[in-house]
């Protein structure tokens, strides 16, 4: 399948958030869940029965869409865990926070994320806003949670395992490389475009979970994905369409002439017939397009000495984090 078949899917699902099984009794994280695809995520997930947990900076925001979801799927709430993915030391008192008070974890989605923002924005502990956030922050939110996901697939019927779905995009073809002198700030991160730097984290998900998914596969399940060209508010920094006319891919300008934006329920098919539906238990280390279906990676993507040096460097950023005290 090629980018168009990513960019253009077609115009209806043949598969819904109807056709999710029962899934009382069974917890789950949504990153970024307090708006966009995250939001849409956590209103399916109640719907069915779930304790889901919205995992979000805001507080504020957080408890809104709390309110409002509770409005649309009969008086169900989700549970705010406070999670600022460009904060290392948020995320290990998310991760902290949760196992102190859950005993299982069927499923985190790693949906959270932000897009082409200013090049001026960093994370709280110096790396590239986009890929400490996108990457770096649920690199270890994951690896945190590793423990609670593994704890739960020995638990689960024959066949079953908990997952790990991790968001990522068509756009990684766009600069489908690490380059580490830009995951700081500085001379060469300041000549990359802030639409490359995203492409980049996008790429970076991607061999994250392909490790993830050769290394736990024996009682995990992780998924990669592109949830389609969604309109949400990941968008706002995007700018005026003629700053793309010459330097980046046509499809970032018909994205800013919103003409191939698709709906946030959209977005969220993919991770949640991955993260849900039984025949996707044996998808580990798939990628999924939209409308799940499989998609085809590039050799980039699929380079294991890639995802290898991506995790050793990651590992290593982590824990230096950890050496700086507890939180």
């Amino acid at each position: 399948m090629s980018t168009f078949d990513e960019l253009f899917p077609p115009r209806k699902s043949a598969w819904t958030a109807d056709q999710m099984p029962d899934l009382s009794g069974k917890v789950f994280i949504v990153t970024g869940g307090n708006s966009g695809i995250g939001k849409e995520t956590v209103k399916q997930l109640l719907k069915k029965g779930a304790k889901a947990y919205m995992a979000s900076r805001s507080k504020a925001r957080a408890e809104e869409a709390i309110s409002e979801l509770e409005a649309t799927t009969g008086g169900r709430r989700a549970i705010f865990l406070e999670l600022d993915l460009a904060d290392l030391a948020s995320v290990r008192r998310a991760a902290q926070e949760f196992v102190a008070k859950e005993t299982a974890l069927h499923a985190l989605f790693n949906s959270g994320g932000v897009m082409a923002c200013p090049i001026d924005m960093i994370t709280k502990d110096g790396y590239d806003l986009q890929f400490g956030t996108n990457v770096l922050g649920h690199f270890y939110f994951t690896k945190l949670l590793l423990p609670i996901l593994q704890h739960t697939s020995s638990s689960y019927p024959t066949g079953e395992k908990a997952r790990i779905i991790d968001t990522s995009g068509s756009i990684y073809k766009l600069y489908p490389r690490i380059n580490y002198d830009t995951l700081r700030d500085g001379r060469a991160r300041r000549k990359l475009s802030t639409t490359r730097l995203y492409a980049q984290s996008k790429f970076g998900n991607i061999l994250v979970t392909n490790e993830l998914a050769r290394r736990y596969g024996d009682n995990l399940v992780a998924i990669s994905l592109h949830p389609g060209v969604i309109d949400t508010g990941l968008q706002r920094h995007m700018g005026f369409v003629g700053e793309f006319h010459t330097k980046e891919p046509l499809f970032l300008i018909d994205l800013q002439q919103r003409t191939l934006l698709r709906p946030a329920w959209m977005g969220a098919i993919n991770q949640l017939y991955a993260g849900t539906d039984p025949a996707a238990t044996a998808m580990n280390g798939k990628y999924l397009i939209p409308w799940a279906r499989e998609g085809r990676l590039t050799s980039e993507a699929k380079d294991q000495h890639e995802a290898e040096k991506l995790w050793g460097w990651l590992e290593a950023q982590v824990e230096l984090s950890e050496k700086e005290g507890p939180v």
